[in-house]
């Protein structure tokens, strides 16, 4: 009887052992799928967060291409050039351009035809609210056979750009090569014939304007005016009173030399 009770506790502790052997390796690979699956979420929803944020990128970057640029320069004409249409010489047609932002912005103008087109100032920097009158020469070519041109319109565009800058640097073409993702392009204006011998309000601004340039031009080359004592050598001030005396002395000595 005794050895039959031994049997049967050896037997139930036997059972249990692999009973709890089950059950730790149930265990076990629960947690391993469990533990898997929450890095295949991980995963997932990482990669998930990628593709979304780089689909918004997308779509910002087409809503932005989508929307007109911001203008810097209001220009006036707004569309056009307006040019005298003279076969055989060299008109010219005026542009105003004012900056409206709240920074310095460079300017810069480019032709379709830069061998027979040019623009005086080519470019340059405008401080907020500052405008100026640019002039830009044309050489109109005489049409084929002498025949008389019905279309005043050109095939020649022009086009104006813009570029935010810092107050105080120097404007340089290069500018707008090394900073070209921030250009904006403000227009891109044709060109267009007036006839002379039939008035327009158009022609007669334009007259206004070519006026108005080559005043503000003239003025720039005069030299700025004397506002102060001249200043010779290293900070050494001129002024009447001792140039007078110079004069004076130099030609006393000049009178003890013939006297002698």
């Amino acid at each position: 009887m005794a050895i039959f009770d031994r049997q049967q506790r050896s037997s139930e502790r036997k059972v249990f052992s692999l009973f709890h052997f089950w059950q730790t390796s149930a265990t076990t690979n629960n947690s391993s799928s469990s533990s898997s699956t929450q890095n295949l979420n991980h995963n997932g929803n990482r990669y998930t967060d990628t593709v979304t944020a780089k689909r918004f990128k997308t779509v910002s970057f087409i809503a932005r291409s989508l929307l007109p640029p911001r203008r810097r320069l209001r220009l006036d004409p707004t569309n056009n050039l307006y040019f005298p249409y003279e076969p055989g010489t060299q008109t010219r047609s005026a542009i105003r351009l004012k900056n409206t932002s709240k920074s310095h912005v460079a300017f810069k103008f480019q032709t379709t035809a830069p061998k027979s087109c040019f623009m005086r100032p080519p470019g340059g920097i405008l401080a907020p609210g500052e405008s100026i009158i640019a002039t830009v020469f044309k050489f109109v070519e005489r049409p084929e056979n002498d025949e008389v041109q019905v279309d005043l319109k050109s095939k020649v565009k022009f086009k104006i750009m813009s570029l935010k800058v810092t107050d105080g640097v120097d404007y340089l073409p290069e500018l707008f090569d090394e900073q070209r993702d921030q250009v904006t392009v403000e227009r891109i204006l044709r060109v267009v014939f007036l006839d002379v011998e039939r008035p327009s309000p158009a022609l007669e601004k334009l007259k206004r304007q070519l006026a108005e340039a080559e005043a503000a031009f003239e003025a720039r080359k005069k030299p700025p005016p004397d506002t102060g004592p001249r200043v010779v050598g290293e900070g050494l001030v001129i002024d009447e009173w001792k140039e007078r005396r110079e004069k004076y002395l130099a030609r006393q000595q000049v009178e003890a030399v013939d006297s002698t």
